[in-house]
């Protein structure tokens, strides 16, 4: 993360925000701001940062979320409301005008919506990837999600102590079931990504701070509040991305949350033959093309 650098912001008392741009700020420019998903980091949009073609089109800024990246606040619990406030709050500290956008992965996708509530007159459009917008429920599971609850229990309970943890680290198991479900087994994560995502997880969450940030983005993980009541709400263009190898959230739920949008003017589902969880790594291309489609056109 040497390219991440940090800004303050005052939301829960003072926030250092951590923050990747890969080119200096173009005000001529539409911004698209990039929203990691659980546990990795700004580095998650490499692919993104070296497409000229991308990068020409718009800015690009990748904001880490509160427990995430080079993100820091003294205050021990957070929510995803949170970060959605403090990554307002980013761009008002950079200075960043005119039409903004938000892509978002997984838990990203949360982020791309509580945005766009917070402040509709600022987010031009929304680009949720490879996500679902209700709680960890039966109804997502019924259709072929994960069990959120089941995967996320066991780290916190694990992590959850008033002991002095100077030697945390994530275990290797727990890294690579990350990397499994989000950017694929065997061939599909090159062994170089699989060990950069092994050690940036690990070197990013130790100690008793990184055991904390851990625990406290796991608990917001598995008991976050739903969205369906909120999408009619929702009034700019939604595009939302999704693979058809998602290990986590299924296409089914995607077709059915793509429809609460009853508000928004263009609210499109786009499905990506064998796309991963992580969709902007395993179809960088398909993506990138999309994102420029939808921003040229809603950017102007």
């Amino acid at each position: 993360m040497s390219n991440t650098k940090t800004v303050h912001v005052p939301h829960l008392g003072g926030i250092e925000a951590g923050y990747q741009m890969p080119n200096p700020y173009d005000s001529s420019k539409p911004t698209l701001v990039l929203v990691n998903s659980f546990t990795t980091s700004s580095e998650l949009y490499r692919a993104q940062y070296g497409n000229k073609d991308l990068t020409n089109a718009m800015n690009l800024i990748a904001i880490e979320l509160l427990g995430h990246g080079k993100t820091r606040t003294k205050s021990e619990n957070f929510t995803y409301w949170d970060t959605a406030i403090m990554n307002l709050q980013v761009l008002d500290a950079l200075d960043i005008k005119g039409k903004v956008f938000v892509l978002g992965t997984s838990q990203g996708g949360w982020i791309t919506v509580r945005m766009a509530l917070l402040n509709p007159n600022r987010i031009a459009g929304i680009i949720p990837l490879g996500t679902s917008l209700d709680f960890e429920s039966e109804r997502t599971r019924k259709l072929g999600c994960w069990d959120g609850v089941a995967a996320c229990t066991g780290p916190i309970d694990e992590w959850t102590t008033t002991s002095s943890t100077p030697d945390f680290k994530p275990s290797e198991d727990f890294c690579n079931f990350l990397i499994d479900i989000g950017f694929g087994k065997g061939k599909d994560c090159p062994q170089d990504a699989r060990d950069f995502w092994v050690k940036t997880i690990q070197s990013n969450y130790q100690g008793d701070d990184g055991r904390r940030r851990a625990r406290m983005a796991a608990i917001n993980l598995r008991e976050r509040d739903g969205l369906h009541g909120r999408l009619f709400d929702v009034r700019c263009p939604v595009l939302w991305l999704h693979g058809t190898s998602d290990a986590v959230y299924s296409v089914a739920n995607a077709e059915e949350e793509i429809k609460l949008f009853k508000n928004s003017p263009d609210a499109r589902l786009q499905i990506v033959e064998g796309g991963q969880h992580f969709l902007s790594f395993s179809h960088p291309k398909d993506v990138d093309n999309a994102l420029i489609k939808f921003v040229g056109k809603y950017g102007k």
